[in-house]
């Protein structure tokens, strides 16, 4: 097994972390444009919100293909060939000449994109030892936000220049340029046991992740809270792109910025671990989110970015405490695991525009983040159920 800080364990990180940035460089790029294709399209709030959640949608259904393909021919296969299509998606993207060309080739792209996510933090489990693991996830999942990151500033920055067009080639070369180094960088696996793939096997499998209390309360976590959190950041594009703030393309994709908060909290949730327990992590993140989401009610742009940095802190607290979970937990077929989170995961990023829309109509920004505080409060309570069921859990081992 690769032990933590090895040259062995740096290199595979790093060729993780390169590929999660990558891929949601390529998910989140449209994301500053969304009022920009709102006007130039002439559709609704909901109806443009369309070009993220037919991404996520189809990333989440393609993590139930991936995931219990890779038990049975690797991972490092899938990874390297959805990445290389996840670039040639996004110069296909530059050249749609409709709204409707856009979204079938963003429900492509979004098939594709799934490849990485599902299989990424299982391949970690099966080479990592669980030292190397915590630590590993942590930095993967900071990667995440600054591929977030990265993808606004491209979309935003290059778009508001050169419109959607160029901002999706520019994604899609870089893409491809960092899929030749990812190629490179992976190892080859060593610990991996091939499981010959067989759909009732597979069916069984996913069935019986979800009957496992500890492994479903986890994908409940992740998805609902990201249901609020990536679509908070769809809905604050709108309302920073009105009066009193009239803020550009540009400057709506420098919002973004504020996913550092998580950048830091995910690389440092594998030292909290050391001190706390994963539900007890959970719980804190869960309730700093719910804070953050309080500051951004204020009626001013610094305190707005300041709710907004405090929210990715919580968010992503948790969310790499939740996965890292699945990854422990899970007794089988971990990339199915893992890969079951992530649907949970990215079902929830797909549904939230169709949860927070009627709660924008009635109340604006306040109502955003009412709406945010009834579903966080369900996630709370699961956090605070698996804490409780930990603690009960070391007191037994403790008296055998």
């Amino acid at each position: 097994m690769i032990t933590v800080r090895s040259r062995a364990w740096w290199r595979a990180t790093l060729a993780l972390c390169l590929g999660s940035i990558l891929v949601f460089v390529n998910l989140y790029a449209p994301q500053p444009l969304l009022p920009e294709l709102r006007q130039l399209y002439g559709v609704s709030t909901l109806g443009v919100s369309l070009v993220m959640s037919v991404a996520t949608l189809a990333l989440a259904g393609a993590l139930l293909v991936f995931g219990p393909l890779s038990d049975a021919i690797g991972r490092g296969g899938i990874m390297r060939v959805t990445l290389l299509l996840t670039g040639l998606c996004s110069l296909g993207l530059a050249l749609a000449p409709s709204f409707e060309t856009l979204l079938a080739l963003r429900l492509v792209q979004g098939f594709v994109l799934g490849g990485l996510p599902a299989v990424a933090i299982a391949w970690m489990g099966d080479e990592f030892d669980r030292p190397a693991l915590l630590a590993a996830v942590g930095l993967y999942i900071g990667a995440n936000t600054l591929g977030g990151i990265g993808g606004r500033l491209i979309g935003g920055g290059v778009g508001e220049i050169g419109g959607a067009g160029a901002g999706f080639l520019t994604v899609g070369m870089v893409t491809l340029a960092g899929v030749a180094l990812f190629w490179k960088l992976l190892p080859a696996p060593r610990q991996f046991k091939p499981r010959r793939f067989e759909l009732r096997a597979a069916v069984t499998d996913l069935g019986g992740h979800l009957r496992h209390p500890l492994l479903l309360a986890a994908y409940l976590l992740g998805g609902i809270n990201f249901l609020i959190f990536i679509n908070q950041y769809s809905y604050i594009t709108f309302r920073l792109a009105e009066a009193p703030f009239d803020l550009s393309a540009r400057w709506l994709g420098m919002i973004f910025l504020t996913y550092l908060g998580g950048t830091l909290s995910s690389a440092l949730s594998g030292r909290l671990t050391r001190h706390f327990s994963q539900p007890a992590c959970m719980t804190l993140g869960i309730l700093i989110l719910m804070g953050g989401t309080f500051v951004t009610l204020v009626d001013s742009l610094a305190w707005i970015i300041a709710g907004l940095t405090i929210n990715a802190v919580g968010f992503f607290l948790a969310h790499s405490m939740a996965s890292s979970w699945v990854s422990r937990q899970s007794e089988r077929a971990r990339g199915s695991a893992s890969a079951l989170y992530l649907v949970f995961y990215y079902l929830g990023a797909s549904l939230g525009s169709l949860w927070l829309e009627p709660f924008w109509q009635r109340g604006g920004w306040l109502g955003v983040a009412i709406g945010s505080w009834l579903l966080l409060g369900v996630t709370l309570g699961i956090a605070l159920w698996l804490w409780r069921g930990e603690r009960i859990s070391e007191r037994v081992s403790l008296a055998r």
